[in-house]
């Protein structure tokens, strides 16, 4: 094979026709501006796709080997501004290449190829978590404690130049108990289509619902769909379904027959959230507005349903029993510089005669980054969380039905390795028992 074929082909790949004019100086002694293939040689030398020979000559005339061509390819694959076609003329060199490029390190299998596609992010995780509640007769603690390992894929798929499909698989074991237990299960947790566009994007299918008041009111998975508008001022609309049986209240009724009955029904969600975010502004702020509706709201009128935190105190829904959650938030933050900031978020459930609202105050300072080593961060704040308002808050520290102060800690020790840790003192709403929680955790990102 001659090197004038090769720059034809390598041209075709790269450049897509030899057409372009180029300012730069003559890159080759033996290649003068006047010939034939003067632009198409200096463009491919500028991409490092060649590099001549070590007296600033070409040699076009010279025969190469099969292993200086797959050198060629090899770098012609590496590019990725590059059109349909042209992909699709690498591939082909690719193919009849394929032994040479495997000894240069490049593999080409057809799955391979479309390797870029596809993108998989991951991580191993252990938690510890210990909760010490008092006891109704205020004469000690009762102490629960659990760990679990979870190692979790994150693959993510490009459809096109706008959507992605994205998923999440977990798969979690309790080191607390004996192996065989029944405990250990793999979930397929999230599966959507997300579209991006210029101020708009969309997800349809089961994805992540962490709304604007940081995890007071939703840190959960739904399935349905949502849209969002707008740059700075983003406005996101969601309808879809919620699995009662992950929520607060479930976590927190005392388990009867009654909870069999709310487990197995689902609610109904539409919600609009309306959020101020801008890069240029030290203010940030919005507000939401959540609707909800399933018949597992009406069993918790029973005298059953009593909190386990907060004993003798039995959830109502409105005086006429009804089937709806409706709530309603506000939010507002403040970055003082690029290390510090302050946070609140105030939440209120209308249709809810007890336990109706939250809120929370955080300071934060920094924060670990897994990328970067001896990075850290730390925060403190207050926390009441109504169970009926909180119906999926996030539950680390935090023990819904309860209020109380809240630190925390982060720190990275390794690349990609962090460590957090949190600690929660408070007491139940109405029965002002004692509460805290220690909970800590390792993450190994991949």
């Amino acid at each position: 094979m001659k090197k004038t074929l090769v720059s034809a082909l390598t041209t075709a790949i790269v450049v897509g026709a030899a057409s372009t004019t180029f300012a730069a100086a003559n890159p080759f002694s033996d290649v003068p501006a006047d010939h034939w293939a003067y632009d198409a040689v200096s463009q491919l030398a500028a991409d490092g796709v060649i590099d001549g020979y070590g007296d600033s000559t070409f040699q076009g005339d010279k025969n190469i080997t099969r292993y200086e061509m797959a050198q060629m390819v090899a770098k012609a694959m590496a590019k990725t501004d590059v059109s349909a076609q042209d992909k699709a003329l690498i591939d082909k060199l690719a193919a009849e290449f394929s032994d040479e490029l495997n000894n240069l390190g490049v593999r080409v299998s057809n799955l391979e190829r479309n390797a870029d596609k596809v993108k998989w992010n991951g991580k191993m995780e252990y938690t510890y978590k210990s909760n010490r509640i008092e006891n109704e007769a205020k004469s000690g603690k009762n102490k629960t404690n659990s760990d679990e390992l979870l190692f979790r894929l994150e693959p993510s798929a490009e459809v096109n130049d706008h959507w992605r499909v994205n998923a999440r698989l977990d798969a979690t074991t309790y080191l607390d108990k004996d192996s065989g237990e029944g405990d250990d299960k793999v979930t397929l947790k999230r599966i959507y289509a997300q579209g991006d566009y210029k101020n708009f994007s969309t997800q349809l299918g089961k994805f992540e619902l962490y709304t604007p008041e940081e995890g007071l009111v939703f840190d959960d998975e739904m399935s349905g769909a949502k849209v969002t508008f707008g740059k700075d001022l983003k406005a996101s609309l969601y309808a879809g379904r919620l699995d009662l049986g992950e929520s607060a209240i479930d976590d927190n009724t005392v388990k009867t027959a009654l909870s069999q009955t709310f487990n197995q029904d689902k609610a109904n969600i539409q919600g609009i959230t309306l959020q101020y975010d801008s890069p240029a502004s030290k203010l940030s702020g919005g507000a939401a507005y959540y609707h909800l509706n399933s018949e597992g709201f009406k069993d918790l009128t029973g005298s059953n349903s009593r909190d386990s935190l907060n004993p003798g105190v039995v959830y109502r829904n409105g005086a006429n029993d009804s089937d709806e959650a409706n709530i309603w938030s506000l939010n507002l933050g403040y970055n003082f510089d690029g290390t510090s900031r302050i946070s609140g978020a105030y939440a209120q459930n209308t249709e809810a005669d007890n336990l109706d609202h939250s809120w929370q105050a955080f300071y934060n300072y920094k924060g670990a980054q897994a990328e970067n080593k001896n990075t850290w961060g730390a925060y403190a704040g207050y926390r009441y969380l109504g169970t009926y308002t909180s119906l999926f808050g996030t539950q680390d520290a935090q023990i819904v039905g309860a209020k109380g102060w809240e630190v925390g800690a982060d720190y990275t020790p390794f690349k990609n390795v962090v460590a957090s840790a949190k600690y929660f003192n408070g007491k139940g709403i109405e029965s002002d028992r004692d509460a805290q929680t220690l909970w800590g955790r390792v993450d190994f990102l991949f």
